[in-house]
């Protein structure tokens, strides 16, 4: 199914499945107007030789030094020339791609004055299936001039540039954006996994069930912890846990008691940074702006994601409970005094060692190494002395996202670690019967470990890693 961008309407989904399954991409036949109506208004600025920031004007420090027509060619080739700077590993392909799509949504808009020529060559692009390089490093979060002239360099080559055409295509977040678009939707896949493993884990301890009695969201309304409490009780529907009786405690510990709560409160981030991140795919980030129905070009700060890098932030924070409870469960079901099962989850006293004891060390180092990505950056302030003091606060957007994409590969390994032993501790509790979705999901982990999962040595953590990854413990996946 084709793509198509009409500059208003890009939605996540979309951005993932051409992202990631190279899923073709087409401008709606109405863009190429409104482009052409923009570039005009571009044209007549620059016929009259009005002062226009980036257009007939250089840009940061050299922001009154006036462009004279013959000099247009060579100042933007060296515009884009000039912030080859940027540092570090490639990015992948995947967030190339992803770039390069919310690019071409923002020229669609019709506020760039970017001639239709050029997002035309970015959409061949990615249906060529192109991937240039661009650096992962060097930007500060008030656009990603580094790593969308690296963009534009690799797509256009020797493609002479109109006025305009360099600004437009540097000047904006479309890098950030990117990132921050599939971290967040690893995120919100990586907490169907996150409630998936916490149902085992309720089986596996013989927890109170209580703790997803419908009053619980009822009174205390906020649609994260409804979701979650619906979520869990669809896994859970069957399970021997609602038998009169069958509960360990009366209160469980709280890594246990307040799964609902500590989920529900990841969801209500993750709904909150969707609905931002849904802005940001389809509004406007360049700087200037074309304002068409006034005819006028205006200097503005739309460049600035803040809105984004909090949300991100706010992720972040979100998920460190998150991790953090999994790792405190997982640890507490090897642990006799705890789950009343053998110590280390051994087949019995006498047995030989058992590898599961490992993975409680291995947890608690991963969900160390996470818990320290949680850390805000949007506020951090490096520098007033940039282009004459004029850029004197960023918002670290790209280091924000870069950081929830690997919190997010952190705790994918966490909750992976989290099935594994839970799936232990239900094999030797043995209850008569499971949930309708943790049965589905015991099986898939049991399928993908083989025997090594439960029969001792080495536990090959990468299937269920993978497990994780695949979207397969959504509950449209598991049917529940």
């Amino acid at each position: 199914m084709t793509v198509v961008l009409t500059g208003d309407a890009l939605t996540l989904d979309e951005l993932v499945r051409v992202a990631r399954e190279r899923e073709p991409v087409e401008l709606h036949t109405d863009t190429k107007e409104r482009m052409l109506a923009a570039r005009a208004v571009v044209e007549a600025h620059l016929d009259a030789g009005t002062p226009v920031y980036g257009l007939t004007t250089g840009v940061a420090a050299r922001k009154r030094q006036a462009i004279p027509p013959e000099k247009q060619e060579e100042h933007n080739r060296l515009l884009i020339q000039d912030l080859l700077v940027g540092q570090g590993s490639e990015a992948s392909e995947e967030v190339v791609r992803a770039t390069i799509l919310r690019l071409v949504n923002g020229f669609a808009r019709g506020t760039s004055g970017m001639r239709p020529l050029i997002a035309d060559r970015l959409v061949e692009v990615l249906n060529n299936g192109a991937h240039p390089p661009v650096a992962m490093l060097g930007s500060v979060g008030m656009a990603d001039l580094a790593q969308m002239a690296e963009l534009a360099h690799g797509v256009l080559g020797d493609l002479t540039l109109a006025p305009k055409d360099a600004i437009s295509l540097v000047d904006n977040d479309a890098f950030s954006t990117a990132l921050a678009a599939l971290a967040i939707h690893d995120y919100g896949r990586l907490l169907d996994a996150f409630d998936a493993a916490g149902a085992l884990d309720l089986e596996a301890f013989a927890a109170n069930l209580t703790i997803l009695h419908a009053a619980v969201g009822r009174e205390h309304p906020y649609p994260g912890l409804q979701a979650t409490i619906a979520s869990l009780r669809g896994l859970l529907e069957g399970s021997y846990l609602w038998d009169e009786n069958a509960a360990r405690n009366l209160q469980d510990p709280l890594s246990f008691r307040c799964l609902p709560q500590v989920h529900g409160a990841a969801r209500e981030a993750l709904a909150y940074s969707e609905k931002q991140l849904a802005i940001e795919l389809n509004g406007s980030q360049e700087n200037p702006l074309v304002v068409l129905e006034e005819s006028r070009i205006v200097s503005v700060g739309n460049f600035d994601p803040l809105v984004l890098a909090s949300a991100l932030d706010f992720l972040r924070i979100a998920l460190a409970p998150v991790v953090t409870a999994s790792c405190e469960r997982l640890i507490k079901l090897m642990q006799r005094p705890f789950s009343g099962l053998p110590e280390g989850l051994a087949r019995a006293p006498a047995a030989a060692p058992t590898p599961f004891p490992q993975l409680s060390y291995i947890a608690a180092a991963l969900t160390g190494e996470a818990r320290l990505l949680a850390q805000p950056v949007s506020f951090e302030l490096p520098t007033t002395t940039i282009a004459e003091g004029i850029e004197d606060r960023m918002t670290f957007a790209p280091l924000s996202a870069r950081r929830l994409a690997e919190m997010v590969a952190l705790a994918e390994r966490v909750v992976a670690l989290e099935l594994i032993v839970a799936v232990r501790a239900i094999e030797l509790r043995a209850p008569e019967r499971l949930g309708a979705g943790t049965a589905t999901i015991a099986a898939q982990v049991r399928e993908r470990l083989g025997v090594r999962g439960t029969a001792g040595g080495r536990i090959d953590v990468e299937p269920i890693v993978e497990l994780v990854r695949s979207g397969a413990l959504a509950p449209e996946a598991i049917g529940t």
